[in-house]
């Protein structure tokens, strides 16, 4: 699966990863990759932690050792991580992922790309806003279920067959169930959100008559609630959440990602000059510019929800018009 995430990359990008087996590690699970650029120049070192262990962080997430920026005249690149608790090897099986995991390691590598392809003079400008951060993970997700890359790197530990075409089509089908659904959920938390953080009381007593009332605004029915309720809502609340009044973010992200990936499906998902553009006003750019305008220097014009619609199954998607002499 690391080599699949590996190869689309390097057909998007051009860039390589090759294992560094001297390089010091903190455990010896850890893998490590030097990155290079299409022209043979260093661009970082990536590394991998995959597996759970005792005292271990459960969870995935993309951190850094060092980050990108430029000092004295000198490019500093950056030593970047990626660290996840998928299922262990078993007997004389390899560690064979479930979708969900998959799924999570091209995520979590696209948070890794955005890293290694950082160009920014300042530290400081390497982070991006909340509500855009999850463009570049959120965007590779969609190569790991194309047709063209499962081919590459979905086969059968045993016999080597690639995974059935019927088999891709059924999973595509099934990404569909439960969307209104999730969609809904997902909303109310986000308003459930928002309406904390413009709260000018500072007396309130009666978190629960709150949220009913928060929610209530929005007409949410009884069969469907909030994805989390206050008292366990950590994303804003918890220590470290980091998404106070930004809850909205991740749909938003997808907004972003959809669109972004419509881009490429209008080209080709390994277009050349798609991928660059993409890299150069996205993936370079960190936080050196406002976020809206880094993406419409990548698509020309602002977001459409429309590819969104179309991915969770609520609207249908646009059919060419006939050519015409």
């Amino acid at each position: 699966m690391r080599e699949g995430a590996f190869s689309v990359a390097n057909r998007l990008y051009g860039i390589t990863f090759t294992e560094r087996t001297e390089v010091p590690k903190y455990h010896p699970e850890v893998k490590t990759f030097e990155v290079k650029d299409a022209d043979g120049s260093f661009l970082a070192l990536y590394t991998t932690d995959y597996h759970p262990r005792p005292g271990k962080r459960g969870g995935a997430w993309c951190g850094r050792l060092r980050d990108q920026w430029v000092k004295d005249g000198k490019d500093v690149r950056p030593v970047v991580t990626n660290v996840m608790n998928f299922t262990r090897p078993a007997g004389d099986a390899p560690a064979l992922l479930s979708l969900e995991e998959v799924q999570t390691l091209f995520h979590e590598f696209g948070h890794g790309l955005h890293r290694i392809l950082s160009r920014v003079t300042y530290r400081s400008m390497a982070g991006v806003p909340r509500d855009f951060v999850e463009l570049p993970s959120q965007i590779m997700e969609n190569w790991a279920l194309e047709p063209e890359v499962l081919r590459g790197y979905a086969k059968h530990w045993k016999t080597s067959e690639p995974i059935p075409a019927p088999l891709v089509e059924k999973i595509g089908k099934s990404e569909l169930y439960g969307q209104g659904f999730a969609t809904v959920e997902y909303a109310a938390a986000a308003y459930l959100d928002m309406n904390w953080h413009t709260l000018t009381d500072a007396k309130l007593e009666d978190a629960t008559a709150f949220e009913k009332a928060s929610l209530g605004k929005i007409g949410l029915i009884p069969e469907i609630v909030s994805r989390y309720r206050s008292p366990y809502f950590q994303h804003i609340f918890g220590p470290g959440g980091g998404y106070s009044a930004g809850y909205y973010s991740y749909l938003w992200s997808e907004v972003l990602d959809a669109d972004a990936f419509q881009a490429f499906r209008e080209k080709g998902i390994f277009d050349k000059a798609t991928a660059t553009a993409f890299r150069k006003n996205i993936l370079e750019k960190g936080g050196t510019a406002e976020a809206m305008s880094l993406y419409k220097g990548f698509r020309g014009r602002e977001p459409s929800v429309q590819p969104l619609l179309v991915r969770r199954g609520f609207a249908k998607a646009a059919v060419p018009a006939p050519a015409t002499n």
